[in-house]
């Protein structure tokens, strides 16, 4: 199985951290946060993780390498000086992952120690999400998960999304048709858009499932919580 680490955002409300710092370099614990990923996604027997860049795109390689020293063959999907948003920037890596196998998808800058060995290798919809508790900053949730596994957009016990998951590279086999729907963006070129609309459309059908993680999970947005997870990772 393959894997997507999505690295491509400025990460604005970073800055001045991130204004010569890619998020996902940023070091927590003693290692950059992409780091911890490719670690986790090597030790449950990944051999090829493909990273999306965009902001300071010339800063990963020198960083990561060929991934030979995770037992990893790092691949590069640049997107070019804007980024493509994750739904345009997962599209654009199919190239790489490959447009029949599912593959496992993680946010670069989120921290956690969910096991990515609980990831069903084969998802029974389109798609296979990991929830966490909601945090302060987003108290309201994302999706709802059903006593079944099943996610729904609305429900009595919303969550919200990880920023981890395993997809079917058939979800996005629509998205054009799936985004001028939801009048969430133009159509560009190259294709630039969210992946959440593809999302619950397919949750619309109960072709996504999803997992509650409760353990430990920072989602870092602010240096206020990158220096609160460096902390409780170096104790």
């Amino acid at each position: 199985m393959k894997a997507l680490v999505l690295a491509a955002g400025r990460g604005e409300r970073m800055r001045p951290l991130t204004d010569r710092v890619p998020k996902p370099l940023l070091s927590v614990g003693g290692k950059p946060l992409i780091v911890w990923h490719l670690e986790r996604l090597a030790g449950i027997g990944v051999r090829e993780v493909v990273i999306n860049t965009s902001w300071l795109a010339d800063r990963f390689e020198p960083a990561l390498g060929d991934g030979r020293q995770w037992g990893l063959k790092l691949r590069y999907s640049y997107e070019g000086p804007e980024p493509l948003e994750t739904g345009g920037g997962m599209l654009r890596a199919l190239d790489l992952l490959g447009h029949e196998s599912p593959f496992i998808a993680v946010n670069g800058d989120v921290w956690s120690d969910f096991d990515p060995a609980l990831l069903p290798g084969q998802p029974t919809g389109e798609a296979h999400l990991v929830l966490v508790d909601n945090p302060e900053h987003n108290p309201e949730g994302d999706f709802s998960l059903g006593d079944t596994g099943q996610l729904s957009i609305d429900g009595p016990k919303r969550l919200t999304f990880a920023g981890i998951g395993v997809y079917r590279p058939s979800l996005l086999a629509n998205w054009r048709d799936v985004i001028d729907a939801a009048g969430t963006s133009p159509a560009t070129q190259p294709a630039r858009f969210p992946l959440a609309p593809l999302l619950r459309h397919a949750m619309r059908t109960g072709a996504v499932t999803g997992e509650h993680h409760a353990g430990q999970w920072t989602d870092v947005g602010t240096p206020q919580r990158l220096a609160e997870l460096d902390v409780s990772l170096s104790r």
